[in-house]
């Protein structure tokens, strides 16, 4: 039976990017770039978010080195076998591991997180992507990456089938009679026999019908095409907004798509990423800002902006004023970045310079920089406002920052009873309040033709 909070509760995840996500965060004195890919290091980070009674970890993938890698440490293990490790270590926590629909295919896509919400005991998801690094391509013997359309079709094909197979299972398909000699029902098992333009798939999968029913379905992207597949399939979904009524209209519009789809929009949340800088005073906080944003590199910002905009800076002065042009037609990119980049240049008269120190912590996710007590109040007023259902918590720099939030701003959210003080369920369903779902199929008799 499906569990229900019993009133509306904030919900938070936190972006784990190896020691940090501000691009700078690797310089600092303290910082230890050893822990890039030291599983101690990702272990304290997991039981730290976990100490929060946060809802959920969240790590991202790019099957590609980064054009930029001389530049600052990127995603270098693979994030489904670092949750599957991390599972270990933690009792509650959610697991949510960047997959590309691009760069998978189907039927091994779904028998790892299937596996995985098995190992974990209800605890795993998947942060549905298309890929936008073109690069990656090369790495999969394609002589080019595809364009929007063609990866939006592939993924709306490719999640169909993940989903058949997650329910090629019934819930009770494991009959387990010793006496009888029978341990699986083959009557409640079912082949899903897809053909379709991009995939050809049998089924059923050989894993058992998970703990949550299926994983959860995180999608990532504030595009139009990212909406419309979040509409029909996501579980929750992650957004960036930098302004209050920004995020309110995206949160509407999302919902109201939700519905349009036929699904309950109460049971599909909406969690915009906010960067945070910590400070007894908010002085003190802007200045630990400052100390970050005076470590960047101006020429791997730059290579962001081209990668975000399309929009080349190399040969800008960086104390003149700069301005992001009106998309043109036949530019890719990140359609909802660039909006986001070229918004901010349309209300603010900033320099290139200034530009790079704004972009470096959250790369247009909404920094909040203040006291405790400042940074929980705009959380509130966001989640109370309709802007959001939660917030992806993305650290500048891990541990520490991290550790800052969960030892000062978690508690200001429990006081104001907005946030919980303990997990009241087992699964990541429950701690995000949304229902174990059905199978898409009844179980059918044993000489239908597409019971195995």
């Amino acid at each position: 039976m499906a569990k229900h909070r019993p009133s509306r509760q904030m919900h938070l995840n936190v972006f784990l990017r190896n020691i940090g996500q501000h691009e700078a965060a690797w310089r600092l004195p303290e910082a230890r770039t050893e822990d890039v890919v030291n599983i101690v290091h990702y272990r304290h980070l997991a039981r730290e978010a976990e100490r929060g009674k946060l809802d959920a970890i969240f790590l991202a993938d790019h099957p590609v080195l980064n054009a930029r890698s001389q530049d600052r440490p990127w995603d270098l293990l693979d994030p489904l076998i670092l949750v599957a490790a991390l599972s270990g270590v933690t009792d509650h926590i959610g697991l949510v591991a960047t997959g590309s629909t691009t760069y998978n295919d189907p039927y091994s896509l779904a028998r790892r997180y299937a596996s995985l919400d098995h190992v974990s005991r209800g605890r795993a998801a998947w942060n549905v992507v298309t890929t936008v690094n073109r690069e990656a391509a090369g790495n999969f013997g394609l002589p080019a990456h595809p364009d929007p359309d063609s990866r939006y079709a592939r993924a709306e094909e490719f999640l169909e089938v993940v989903l058949g197979l997650w329910d090629s299972w019934d819930d009770d398909a494991i009959r387990a009679d010793k006496s009888a000699g029978v341990f699986l029902d083959r009557s409640k098992v079912h082949r899903i026999d897809h053909a379709g333009d991009y995939f050809q798939v049998a089924g059923p999968l050989e894993v058992p019908r998970s703990p949550q029913g299926r994983p959860v379905l995180f999608q990532a992207g504030s595009s139009g095409a990212g909406q419309r597949l979040a509409a029909r399939y996501a579980d929750a979904i992650f957004t960036a907004q930098t302004r209050l009524e920004d995020a309110q209209h995206f949160y509407k519009g999302s919902k109201a798509q939700v519905a349009q789809a036929g699904r309950d929009p109460a049971q599909v949340l909406v969690l915009p990423g906010i960067s945070f800088f910590l400070g007894g005073t908010e002085a003190q906080a802007r200045a630990l800002q400052s100390s970050y944003e005076n470590l960047i590199l101006p020429s791997y910002g730059i290579a962001e902006l081209l990668r975000i905009t399309g929009e080349d800076f190399s040969g800008h002065d960086l104390d003149a004023t700069v301005r992001i042009p009106p998309r043109r037609s036949g530019q890719e990119h990140l359609h909802s970045r660039r909006e986001l980049v070229q918004d901010l240049t349309d209300r603010e008269t900033l320099t290139l310079r200034q530009l790079l120190r704004r972009l470096s912590a959250g790369r247009g996710h909404y920094p909040i920089v203040g006291t405790p007590e400042q940074v929980a109040s705009e959380l509130i007023r966001w989640y109370e406002s309709g802007a959001a259902d939660g917030f992806n918590l993305i650290p500048p720099s891990l541990p520490a920052s991290l550790t800052d939030f969960v030892d000062q701003v978690i508690p200001i959210l429990q006081s104001r009873g907005i946030f919980r003080s303990d997990y009241g369920g087992a699964t990541l369903r429950d701690h995000l309040g949304i229902d174990r779902p059905a199978t898409r199929r009844q179980a059918v008799p044993s000489n239908d033709a597409t019971t195995v």
